[in-house]
């Protein structure tokens, strides 16, 4: 999809199930919208259809976006992100998606993206270039992994100086997500590890605590071991030198399909 404005393109992978009429053939299904980390300099595959997979055993649609990223400048991804919604809405009736069932997921560089949509979703800016209104842009709720939140002291300056370049030391604090947070940021999955040493904790931490005091419904889980980047922390998503397997972290995919059943009922 072509950014308003901007001379980048976003790619949106879509998987959307079939319906049968042998198994609700009406029924309309919630979507996950996926943005996979890197740093905002590619886009993690480990981070995107391996997980992809098992929101779809859970019986969601799900799409991946595959956002511009540096040498491309903010905002272009965070546009790519509100067309995706957009176009996700526009198709609802053709592709049996409820449309006031969107969650936008992310992981790392991807996490910062997503909570980055949640937390400005509602500002006109956005609605203008999108040549649409703020309504159509509302999600139901952000899943974010390891995410990049805070551009501050625990801040992983490299995500930072790829989405903002020269304009980074003048805009970063603007894009420090703990201090967007509003009443109108939607209801929020986060989990991480305590041993993160490329993202820290905190970066959770802060969205988390900012999401309490706003009065935002939000469930951080904490993981005692395992490093960054562990996608779903199994065999299937673990690197080519085989680091990424971290047993004690697989629940969260379980731990997630619990959240966003309890949203969607709610």
């Amino acid at each position: 999809m072509k950014t308003p404005g901007m001379d980048a393109t976003g790619y949106l992978y879509t998987y959307f199930l079939d319906s049968s009429i042998e198994m609700r053939p009406d029924e309309k299904r919630p979507v996950i919208l996926m943005c996979p980390g890197g740093g905002y300099e590619m886009t993690s595959d480990r981070e995107a259809e391996p997980v992809a997979m098992r929101f779809l055993a859970m019986g969601y649609h799900v799409a991946i976006l595959r956002y511009s990223v540096s040498p491309v400048r903010y905002p272009a991804a965070l546009l790519q992100v509100a067309g995706s919604v957009l176009y996700l809405k526009k198709h609802a009736e053709e592709y049996h998606i409820d449309p006031e069932k969107i969650v936008v997921q992310g992981c790392s560089a991807g996490g910062h993206l997503a909570a980055d949509y949640g937390v400005s979703w509602h500002q006109k800016w956005i609605a203008d270039a999108m040549a649409t209104t703020s309504e159509q842009l509302k999600i139901a709720g952000l899943l974010l992994c390891y995410p990049v939140i805070t551009s501050g002291e625990k801040a992983h300056e490299g995500s930072f100086r790829n989405l903002l370049g020269d304009a980074c030391e003048e805009k970063k604090a603007e894009l420090s997500l703990e201090n967007q947070v509003t009443e109108q940021t939607p209801p929020t999955f986060l989990w991480h590890t305590a041993t993160d040493d490329t993202v820290p904790v905190e970066n959770s931490l802060y969205f988390f605590q900012a999401c309490l005091e706003h009065g935002v419904s939000a469930e951080l889980h904490i993981y005692p071991v395992g490093g960054h980047g562990l996608s779903l922390a199994n065999e299937e998503t673990c690197r080519a030198n085989g680091i990424g397997v971290q047993k004690e972290c697989q629940s969260w995919i379980s731990l997630a399909q619990i959240w966003l059943e309890h949203i969607f009922e709610n």
